[in-house]
């Protein structure tokens, strides 16, 4: 395997269970008042696919706490945001999920509860088959993760062989399919294509068509917008919108941008100095925030913008 496969590996993902849609009981209209109470009843008794539960991350030589009482829950088909500038420890949070928190750094205390299993008790082969199969992510630097010396089709297509054992041939048609549904256009030229022949909205599509080849039930996107124009990080949460809805996939968003946790999220986290300062559903939290970070950072936001997204919400 290629040192960029290794890097795609942790993108990939093979197919994980269906998801249950909503809707009653057999026999019950999903509009019925039984129906509906029967929806939420399932929904109240089904576990999240991710619990953080009171999660601590300290620089193991020092000691020094860098992340301190982090809890949220991340359900079937949901989508969590967490905000906070540079340093706040919204990237900690969510590497200490992913099992790669850089060197040095450790899990010191609370518990992640990856479907239904605790992850401390996971070795690094339980590691890369669980990033491969329930969880994945695309991170801000996409170019960071491909080869510069292979053409980007064989990259994704070799991960694939790797994750779902499909053949050559299996699997660069597979590609083809990705890169259609990611919305690149003419899947053929860009298959053999060099990274650096493409854009940063691109390689971002490349690198999300890799995160969800097979499949997974959460992707983690941690500022997959930020080094974006504009108008490309609006198609790109498009397509995160898209997959959501079409697919059920679960997301955690981590941006510094309240837009795009305005346009995405169910529910946000404000993060400051490695605590949650703010929690709670999204049009409650900026409609109507409790701490004074969060009413700094929307003073500080472009308020035109943001209370567009807000009326496309309640629209």
């Amino acid at each position: 395997m290629t040192a960029s496969s290794k890097s795609l590996y942790a993108v990939a993902a093979r197919p994980g269970p269906a998801l249950a849609g909503p809707g009653g009981r057999p026999g019950r209209p999903a509009g019925s008042a039984e129906g509906i109470v029967s929806s939420l009843s399932s929904r109240a008794a089904t576990p999240p696919l991710l619990a953080v539960r009171d999660v601590r991350i300290r620089h193991a030589p020092t000691g020094r706490e860098l992340v301190r009482g982090v809890s949220f829950d991340l359900a079937p088909g949901r989508v969590v945001g967490i905000v906070g500038e540079s340093g706040s420890g919204k990237t900690l949070t969510c590497r200490a999920a992913l099992g790669i928190l850089p060197r040095h750094l450790e899990l010191s205390g609370g518990s992640i509860v990856l479907a239904g299993e605790d992850v401390t008790t996971f070795d690094e082969d339980r590691w890369t088959r669980e990033r491969g199969s329930t969880l994945a992510a695309v991170f801000q630097d996409p170019a960071s993760y491909l080869n510069p010396s292979l053409p980007v089709g064989s990259q994704v297509a070799e991960v694939l062989r790797v994750k779902t054992g499909l053949r050559r041939r299996e699997a660069r048609s597979r590609t083809l399919e990705l890169f259609a549904s990611v919305h690149l256009r003419d899947p053929d030229v860009v298959y053999g294509q060099y990274p650096f022949e493409l854009s940063g909205g691109m390689l971002q599509r490349v690198l999300i068509a890799a995160a969800v080849s097979a499949g997974p039930r959460i992707l983690v996107a941690d500022e997959a917008t930020t080094a974006l124009d504009v108008t490309v990080q609006a198609e790109i949460l498009d397509l995160l919108a898209d997959l959501r809805e079409g697919s059920g996939l679960s997301l955690v968003v981590v941006s510094h941008d309240l837009a795009v946790v305005a346009q995405l999220c169910d529910e946000v986290l404000v993060m400051r100095h490695g605590e949650v300062v703010e929690q709670g559903q999204t049009d409650r939290v900026l409609h109507r925030p409790e701490h004074e970070y969060t009413r700094l950072l929307l003073a500080e936001h472009d308020q035109f913008g943001l209370d567009r997204v807000l009326e496309g919400r309640a629209s």
